[in-house]
């Protein structure tokens, strides 16, 4: 596959407005700074790490901290100022358009003007919303709309309802916890049974769910629906899609392989959070893993990503700075 290739469906923005939000509020994200960043320097990360288009998106705490007015003018200002940017450069860039949940009736207002107005790839949902989680039966016609539109959602974590584990900034430890948390409260609130038509994308290879999805399954026939057979639970929980970022480990990307179902792993690099030196580690990972099926690591680098980003299909992007024969490969490919 040639350089650069690979989509990133996990990779992040930080538009001023965005930003000077935060920092009249004295917020951060869970804990972790947030980082300096710039078109020129993300297209430099994405040339070196073999990254043809990156779909961007806000990370936590979203766009929602206090009233629910501020937090539809910024949806709207980080969603035109992101389309803008993929205006200049759709080869390299895609979008995932922030909604303002709790305030159900703007995130649906928002996501609807996001995808046809500014074209967006699909949305972006923190996992909890103010504590309240993604199966909640408030945030129904949220869920009936995207699935009308076939939208790729992609869900980030956000800070638990809960205070911070001591000297432990959320994305350590906590947001695995809660994209776990929302991604079981979607499948046993129905959500991902009625609505088969959105295709979910959880962060981080999905927290620990592949890990422990046999004991979800089994045990809540038991514990929360008898009437629902722990095969039901199983075949709504493999609905999801899983990005690699953080989580192309020797431990985790076993898991994820031998649980996703084929086509249902993606790319994802969590720039500029995760500094550049750990893409450089979970690149390697990737790139040097053993026991793939054939055509497997192209696909995880590319092609399943292209089954639900179809303008993206094909292009393989053009590097701002590329080897001196223009035609290098990854290391390990």
């Amino acid at each position: 596959m040639n350089f650069p290739a690979r989509i990133d469906v996990h990779q992040h923005i930080v538009p001023p407005v965005w930003a000077d939000a935060l920092d009249a509020r004295g917020l951060d994200s869970g804990g972790w700074a947030v980082p300096a960043w710039s078109a020129g320097s993300a297209l430099a990360m994405m040339d070196q790490q073999g990254i043809a288009t990156g779909v961007l998106s806000v990370t936590a705490p979203g766009v929602h901290f206090d009233g629910d007015a501020d937090a539809r003018h910024l949806a709207r200002a980080v969603n035109e100022y992101t389309a803008e940017l993929v205006k200049d450069r759709p080869d390299r860039f895609g979008h995932f358009a922030s909604v303002p949940l709790p305030d159900v009736d703007a995130a649906v207002a928002e996501a609807v003007y996001a995808l046809d107005a500014l074209a967006a790839d699909g949305v972006v949902l923190m996992s909890n919303a103010h504590g309240r989680y993604l199966g909640d039966p408030d945030f129904e016609t949220l869920w009936a709309e995207l699935d009308r539109r076939r939208a790729n959602v992609f869900i980030h974590p956000a800070q638990p309802p809960m205070p911070l584990l001591p000297g432990t900034p959320a994305p350590l430890a906590d947001f695995v916890f809660d994209t776990t948390r929302t991604a079981l409260n979607l499948v046993l609130n129905g959500v991902m049974n009625r609505y088969p038509n959105v295709r979910v994308i959880l962060s981080h290879g999905g927290g620990f769910l592949p890990y422990a999805a046999y004991r979800f399954s089994g045990l809540a026939p038991l514990a929360v629906d008898p009437d629902r057979s722990a095969d039901a639970v199983l075949r709504d929980l493999k609905r999801f899609y899983f990005d690699t970022a953080l989580s192309a480990s020797p431990s985790a990307l076993p898991a994820l392989l031998a649980f996703a179902e084929p086509g249902h792993v993606l790319y994802g690099s969590d720039w500029p959070f995760a500094p550049q030196g750990a893409g450089t580690y979970y690149n390697t990972y990737l790139e040097t893993y053993p026991d793939y099926a054939p055509g497997q690591a192209d696909a995880i680098d590319r092609t399943n990503a292209e089954a639900l980003f179809p303008r993206l299909a094909g292009r393989t992007g053009t590097a701002d700075a590329p080897a001196a024969d223009g035609h290098a490969t990854p290391p390990g490919r």
